[in-house]
This record gives structure tokens, C-alpha cells and sequence, in this order.
């Protein structure tokens, strides 16, 4: 099958089931305007060849895969595009500073509970059900959140404070 039929069935899928989590999430808006950017070519033929060519991605039980570590520059220059176009991605609200520091910024209300939506989307589409809490646990240590952020997102998922 064609990699780029396989990629946009992914996307349309993808884009479904977060459009649903949205709308329970009263966020309908973000939900229909979801990941658009990944329809731009500089996203669409890296993705479709990454995810859908000769060396398809490992992903671990819960659907994860670390796409920083790719060895593919044409996907990490997509996968740095796409999160800087989008800001549910927790790496749009990072911040490098001057010196070689970062400073990390509170996510906005609308964006976490898209980057939510997105999480518990992504897992379904990818076939794992609703494992959100399973995979959250076992990646929060990789993500660079504001405590305010991770405060609400925990919250969210019936985390213990």
C-alpha cells in the first residue's frame, strides 16, 4: 500500500478520534484544527516516509517512540517544525535563554487540554486504548513542564498530589 494512502488514513484517524476527546473537553475548535500543519508538505513527506517507508519507527507497548533520536534529519527538522507550529506540544513552551539555559513557560488552558486530548487521541488511534495515565507515568521524566502545568495535567489524570 502506498505510503502516503497509508500516513493520510493515520492523520484522518489520528484527527478523529482527538477532534472527539476535544469536544468532551468543550475545546470543538481545537479539536477541528488539530495537527492541520502535518497536511503541509515540509511535515507530510517526512512523516508519511518516516512512519510508512523502509524504516518504520520502534514504539514501545504503550505506542511511545523518542523522536529526537531518529537519525533522520529531514524528520527531525518536520517534527521541529510541527511543534513549534503547534502549541499542545510541551516543547513550544519551552524557551532557550542566551546563556544555554531554558526558562519553561505555563502552558495556556486551551493548549494542555488539547496536548491532553491529543495524548489519549493519539493512544487510540495507534490501537492501545485509553492508556494515557500508563504512558504519562512512564514519560513524564522526559517532559520539560511548568509546575502549574504539570500540576493540571496530573490533576486531570487522577494522579496523587
Amino acid at each position: 500500500m502506498n505510503i502516503h494512502f497509508q500516513y493520510g488514513r493515520y492523520v484522518l484517524r489520528h484527527k478523529w478520534f482527538v477532534f472527539r476527546e476535544c469536544c468532551k473537553a468543550g475545546i470543538v475548535w481545537r479539536g477541528i484544527t488539530h495537527d492541520l500543519s502535518k497536511l503541509r508538505p515540509d511535515e507530510w513527506f517526512p512523516y508519511a516516509r518516516y512512519f510508512y517507508g523502509s524504516n518504520q519507527p520502534r514504539r514501545d507497548s504503550t505506542g511511545y517512540y523518542k523522536p529526537t533520536d531518529t537519525g533522520d534529519i529531514i524528520f527531525d527538522h518536520a517534527w521541529l517544525l510541527h511543534q513549534k507550529r503547534n502549541d499542545h506540544h510541551w516543547q513550544w513552551w519551552i524557551l532557550p535563554e542566551g546563556d544555554g539555559g531554558i526558562k519553561v513557560l505555563p502552558m495556556s488552558e486551551t493548549a494542555r487540554s488539547e496536548m491532553l486530548c491529543d495524548w489519549r487521541g493519539a493512544s487510540r488511534a495507534q490501537g492501545y486504548g485509553d492508556n494515557t495515565v500508563m504512558w504519562y507515568i512512564k514519560n513524564c521524566g522526559h517532559m520539560q513542564l511548568h509546575p502549574e502545568t504539570r500540576g493540571w495535567i496530573e490533576g486531570k489524570l487522577g494522579l496523587p498530589k
